[in-house]
């Protein structure tokens, strides 16, 4: 019964939130934000815990309107998410900003591939139908959501996009590493790792698990590994991209995924603490808690 009411839930609001008028759908997510921020549940501690971690120089009151901020940008999403249906492709396009694009955009010209990790921040889903719309597809992977029904409306929405998703399994590893020597594009959402083979990462000043598969990847091909940073500007998103890790030329290849994931960590915990409330992390992530 709870997984039928939860797709149905989702459903609905692909259904109706989409024919709303813009102003009022918004304004009607940033009121779910702040009713679920007043009730300060399990989710809303976490994202303020997280938040402490990347600025424990605030006070109570600035972590306050931080964590709201942020409950909203994570709505503004879901927002985005139930309404993109009814985007067209300029419209992906013209909201869409980047900085230093060509990391990505040359690699694939090359016919190399390329890796690119990003946290969970802004809308990863609208920078991806933006480069889809622009004539790069992508490949990701997509952890296996329960409901059976959800997971596959979810996949449903993002092949719509132009993604080629994959299932979370060993076999994914393979199809990724295909994939990049095809020349092609592979996003991964690389923030949080709790599995035995995640990484430990310093990050913000504590450790963390991070997921070993984006260096790993780039050694077993010698596909760039780019990372990027999605946050939200007025009516649209502003894709930050850095240029690739190098691969280190001694060591294992653990040690050497250990040595590129660490860089990863550093990128995202530096663009993280520039545009915090963008950064929808309302799972644990620090494993010295």
């Amino acid at each position: 019964m709870k997984d039928r009411i939860t797709y149905f839930a989702y459903a609905s609001a692909w259904r109706v939130v989409r024919i709303l008028p813009e102003q009022a759908a918004y304004s009607f997510f940033d009121a779910i934000a702040s009713y679920i921020y007043k009730r300060n549940g399990k989710a809303v501690n976490r994202l303020r815990s997280n938040y402490r971690r990347i600025h424990p120089e605030m006070s109570e009151s600035e972590l306050d309107v931080l964590t709201i901020q942020g409950m909203r940008s994570y709505l503004r999403y879901w927002c985005d998410t139930f309404r993109f249906p009814s985007w067209t492709k300029e419209s992906v396009i013209e909201s869409t900003t980047t900085d230093n694009e060509n990391f990505l955009r040359d690699p694939v010209r090359d016919g190399r591939g390329v890796i690119v990790a990003l946290p969970h921040a802004g809308n990863w889903d609208h920078a991806g139908a933006y480069f889809c719309s622009t004539g790069t597809p992508l490949t990701t992977v997509a952890e296996h959501l329960k409901p059976e029904k959800l997971f596959r409306k979810f996949l449903e929405y993002r092949t719509a996009m132009g993604f080629e998703v994959l299932d979370l399994n060993s076999r994914s590893v393979a199809t990724l590493s295909q994939r990049l020597r095809q020349g092609k594009l592979v996003a991964l959402v690389a923030d949080r790792d709790l599995t035995a083979s995640g990484i430990e990462v310093n990050f913000g000043g504590g450790v963390a698990k991070f997921p070993a598969g984006p260096a790993l990847l780039a050694i077993k091909t010698g596909a760039p590994l780019i990372t990027a940073y999605v946050k939200y500007e007025g009516s649209g998103i502003r894709i930050i991209f850095e240029g690739e890790i190098e691969v280190p030329f001694t060591g294992s290849d653990t040690e050497k995924a250990i040595a590129m994931t660490q860089v990863v960590a550093d990128r995202f915990y530096k663009q993280i603490f520039q545009a915090t409330s963008d950064w929808h992390m309302l799972q644990r992530i620090w494993i010295d808690e």
